[in-house]
């Protein structure tokens, strides 16, 4: 069975080698058998049919072409960032919804946008947000103050309904309007990242201010925020939606666009902006090799080579090995409901931690591109001085994170009373087999990989894993109600300079039953007890302190004390993201040469890239 993953790694690179000389639309009998490699036989999806080329005939000199990150969008027609289930990462939070602020993680600061300043008093209760002056949306009705108030009203009077609403209440206790281009927020307790994590797109994408003269009089946990013909949905982006489908969303350049008016920022060069979703991996790459994508999301190391052999135009965020951009600020994890026995036991998580081969993940599933976690942060320096702690402390001493034991795997299972099965391999207890399923996410390949290894380390020691595919908004779905066994995810994400933000994911004040949504995919694990109630006195008591507070550091190693003991998520890999760009027909893409920004097309920052675009010829 082990070596059942390098065949499969031989086959899906020699698949990609022969799939980038093909067309953008390979034939059905190819897409079967990509299907077939990359995923388990049973139960999964069927393939998925490639999108039509975007937007018929286009002109390239003046269209760019972006990969849809999350595979198709079920509802196309929705457009409003608030109600659970809904999509931004077709364009709508990149294209037309501006933030307030952007934290360029090349810099380090936090940049102005919608926004010019934000500050907070000495106590760090209330904060003073000034606007830009000039700016409009996109019908020409002046946005202000008015629209902040509004929209925070709307998600304080709707909590804990609305995406972010649970959040905002938390912290927000009124909002109020200064004048016209001032606004402050009145907390409930104090908060130094208020700023940092609302409004600033610290990761993916942050709240989005939305026009009080269109949703005054509309019911947000309802409204689609679509009507083509009144012109709908507004923003104050340059970017205006010009046709939606499930797998191709089309906007066109607002020539009188407020930023270029008022002296913010020229017009940017694109005239059109595409997103498209075209199904596997193959199919994407072959597409970027005869030029129908200038961006590309979630691609495999083989594939880039091959990638590259047929289009030299084709550039990733380093010229040489590893060739991803440094990594992503979600790592990914080893996830299970601690409502569902036996996994509601820490001494059976740590079973599975032992049975895990972090370096053959890396391996397989990565081809060698990233590197095994020792923590749920990403591992950047601010994060690593945390995690440093741990290790002067003795913490992976004590709770050895890290080693792969199969043995003492199987010390822990037989322990809670199951015996081995000699016949079928897998152990028993009470007549029934422990098994356990791993859901993962249709459009991504690599947690798909990951997924497959572990279910091959598994049943190494006896347990009858399995891992089949869901639909996007199934899979997400069923991981905030708490309808899954075990998943590969990365919902620890939160913090890139400090530690509180991917702590509180863990908090119990995120706490809901099985089949109430979670906000936020906070504690979506529900993980729960004495134990957990400790951890998030603790992270509470971090919340309140400054940014760089030299108690947060003994705060952090004794609540990690109570993580690491119950370890209610699995840690795997530092998720290293391969993101090729086009050069062909575009070129100023953010590289580790030219890094003006970070390059993820598929988060809210992407307005960045967008205005630093040029014409190739």
């Amino acid at each position: 069975m082990r070596h059942k993953y390098w065949i499969l790694l031989i086959a899906v690179l020699a698949l990609a080698v022969i799939l980038v000389g093909c067309t953008s639309q390979p034939d059905t009998e190819v897409q079967e058998q990509a299907t077939e490699a990359a995923e388990p036989e049973e139960e999964a999806p069927p393939p998925e049919e490639p999108a039509e080329e975007p937007a018929g005939e286009v002109d390239r000199s003046r269209t760019v072409i972006f990969d849809i990150d999350g595979g198709r969008v079920a509802d196309p027609e929705l457009w409003n960032q608030f109600v659970p289930g809904s999509r931004r990462d077709h364009g709508y939070h990149q294209a037309m919804a501006e933030p307030l602020f952007i934290l360029n993680y090349e810099t380090g600061e936090i940049e102005p946008w919608l926004g010019e300043s934000m500050t907070s008093n000495d106590t760090l209760d209330v904060w003073t947000l000034t606007l830009r002056d000039g700016v409009k949306w996109s019908d020409g009705e002046v946005f202000n103050a008015d629209d902040v108030v509004f929209t925070v009203n709307m998600l304080l009077d709707n909590a804990p309904e609305l995406v972010d609403s649970a959040a905002v209440e938390t912290w927000v206790e009124g909002v109020e309007k200064i004048d016209d281009l001032t606004v402050q927020f009145n907390l409930t307790k104090p908060n130094p990242r208020f700023q940092l994590d609302f409004w600033s797109v610290r990761i993916w994408g942050g709240i989005s201010i939305v026009p009080e003269h269109i949703w005054t009089d509309q019911d947000p946990l309802t409204f689609t925020n679509y009507d083509p013909e009144k012109g709908w949905p507004v923003f104050t982006g340059p970017y205006t939606l010009e046709s939606v489908s499930e797998t191709e969303f089309v906007y066109a350049r607002d020539d009188d666009w407020w930023g270029a008016v008022a002296g913010f920022k020229p017009l940017p060069q694109p005239e059109k902006l595409v997103w498209v979703w075209y199904g596997p991996e193959e199919t994407r790459a072959a597409a970027m090799a005869d030029n129908q994508l200038d961006s590309l999301m979630d691609i495999t190391l083989g594939a880039l080579l091959a990638l590259q052999q047929r289009n030299p135009n084709v550039v990733a965020h380093f010229n040489e090995p590893p060739y991803a951009w440094v990594p992503d600020p979600c790592s990914r994890t080893f996830e299970v409901n601690h409502t569902v026995e036996p996994w509601n036991d820490k001494d059976m998580r740590w079973a599975l931690n032992f049975a895990i081969d972090r370096e053959e993940i890396v391996a397989i599933a990565y081809e060698g591109s990233t590197f095994a976690s020792r923590h749920f942060f990403p591992a950047y320096p601010p994060l690593d001085h945390y995690v440093d702690l741990l290790e002067e402390a003795g913490l992976y001493e004590e709770h050895p994170l890290l080693e792969h034991n199969p043995d003492r795997a199987k010390e822990i299972i037989e322990s809670k009373g199951y015996t081995m099965n000699d016949s079928t391999g897998y152990y028993e207890k009470d007549g029934e087999e422990l098994a356990i399923d791993i859901a993962t996410h249709e459009a991504f390949i690599e947690k798909q990989r990951i997924a497959q290894v572990i279910v091959e380390q598994l049943q190494r020691i006896g347990i009858n894993a399995s891992n089949r595919n869901e639909a996007g908004a199934t899979w997400s779905d069923n991981f905030q109600f708490g309808n899954f066994e075990a998943r590969v995810g990365w919902q620890t994400c939160g913090s890139v300079n400090e530690p509180w933000a991917s702590m509180d994911t863990f908090n119990t004040n995120w706490l809901k039953p099985v089949g109430e949504r979670v906000q936020d995919n906070q504690n979506a694990w529900r993980w729960s007890g004495e134990a957990a109630d400790s951890y998030s006195a603790i992270v509470d008591e971090i919340g309140s302190l400054p940014l760089g507070d030299p108690r947060i550091d003994e705060l952090f190693v004794e609540a990690m004390g109570y993580w690491m003991a119950e370890l209610p998520v699995i840690p795997i890999t530092q998720a290293k993201k391969i993101i090729p760009f086009n050069t062909t027909y575009w070129t100023g893409w953010p590289t580790a040469e030219n890094n003006y920004m970070h390059p993820p097309t598929w988060w809210q920052s992407t307005h960045m890239i967008i205005h630093n675009l040029q014409p190739a010829q």
